[in-house]
């Protein structure tokens, strides 16, 4: 029999697919699991047993925390990086460094097929197949929900057929959770007005006393909690632990999707909205303007093009060179009070806080220039204005 590998996740799309691929198209199924940060231990050996009752050949969890977070996330906390102002491209940066490892596996299993569970009105089949189609031209992609235009329903049923059985409560919101986030998708996403219900999402108020926590960053990276130092994915864990207790980094993103149609899609990114919202008051005191306002131009055209799937394209590596050396003077502490479904800051420290400069305090004094001197500059400064508004002294 033909190998084909499915990029797997145990969910009602990839469950399809492994039974699909065996009773439709006659062909021995390799899954893998690429764990992002969205499954404990436990719940990998647990997808592990399903995807072997499910008839897969052969399985394997592949984790690449320390990857992905090296590779993308990384730069995204770099960028402050957040889709339309609001989604810390939770799955999207996930989906690039899945199907690499996908791809790489199906080269070493010797695979004829790769195949994955997207639909065909997403955004999800583009990064899929572009990554493949780049990196591996020569093995053919077969997507049975896209071609076959399923419902979950119909999935659900198909499924029974084959004696297996699936809840349809659990198959009535898709659920993709990792370590930079979590998306929620159902019934209410798919209308422009509905509101996700509380039980949809996977994280539940626990806490409602305030707790504050101080975030500790070196070049721009989470090196610490509270003074406490490990390395950044696991000090996103730990926040994600204990932020997500609060229900806080929750909301619903819209956006243009790649092939044109609006998208809807709810999340809870309770430790990327705290770090990116920190990382970026502490840029506030520490980066020029002029820093600032170049970071920003870049790395929105960066989460863009990693939304869009683009990660391959060299300009990447070009923009992640500038957002990096953007970092130097990105030390300091950040004071966060975390409450009930929402945080705020309390203040930065940093060596690098440029308030604390000898020249003034804004709004109070000045220490290096004379009121002759702010009434020069002033006078200067509004030349471009007084010289429009003379020549055009007609205009109505």
């Amino acid at each position: 029999m033909e190998k084909v590998v499915l990029a797997y996740s145990g969910g009602l799309d990839t469950s399809y697919c492994v039974k699909y691929l065996i009773h439709e198209k006659n062909l021995e199924v390799h899954t893998i699991l690429v764990n992002t940060g969205g499954f404990s231990e436990k719940e990998l050996e647990e997808t592990k047993s399903r995807a072997y009752e499910l008839g897969s050949s052969n399985h394997v969890n592949k984790t690449i925390l320390n990857e992905f977070y090296q590779k993308a996330i990384k730069y995204l906390i770099f960028g402050n990086v957040l889709k339309n102002n609001t989604y810390p491209l939770s799955v999207s940066a996930e989906r690039i460094f899945q199907a690499i490892e996908v791809i790489n596996h199906a080269k070493k299993v010797g695979a004829k097929y790769i195949a994955h569970g997207s639909t065909g009105a997403g955004n999800d089949q583009i990064r899929f197949d572009v990554i493949f189609q780049t990196l591996a031209p020569e093995i053919e992609i077969i997507t049975p929900i896209r071609d076959l235009k399923l419902s979950r329903q119909e999935e659900v049923a198909y499924l029974e057929k084959y004696g297996v059985s699936y809840s349809w409560e659990k198959a009535q919101y898709s659920i993709n959770k990792g370590i930079w986030g979590t998306s929620v998708g159902g019934k209410e996403t798919l209308t422009s007005h509905s509101a996700l219900p509380e039980e949809a999402y996977p994280s539940q108020l626990q806490k409602e006393k305030e707790e504050t926590i101080t975030l500790n960053f070196e070049k721009g990276e989470l090196i610490g909690l509270d003074g406490v130092k490990d390395s950044p994915v696991n000090n996103i864990q730990k926040l994600e632990e204990l932020a997500s207790a609060f229900a806080v980094g929750r909301d619903i993103h819209v956006g243009d999707t790649i092939i044109g149609i609006k998208g809807r899609v709810g999340f809870e990114a309770a430790a990327p909205m705290v770090i990116i919202k920190a990382h970026h008051l502490l840029e506030k005191h520490v980066l020029t303007k002029w820093q600032q306002y170049w970071k920003e131009q870049l790395a929105n055209w960066y989460g863009m093009l990693l939304h869009e799937g683009n990660y391959l394209d060299p300009v990447m590596r070009n923009i992640e060179a500038f957002l990096e050396d953007s970092q130097k003077s990105v030390t300091g502490n950040v004071t966060v009070k975390l409450r009930p479904y929402h945080f705020t800051f309390e203040g930065i420290e940093s060596d690098f806080d440029m308030m604390k400069s000898d020249f003034g305090q804004y709004g109070e004094m000045n220490n290096s220039w004379t009121s002759e001197d702010a009434k020069g500059f002033i006078k200067i400064y509004g030349n471009a204005n007084k010289i429009y508004h003379n020549v055009n002294s007609n205009e109505s």
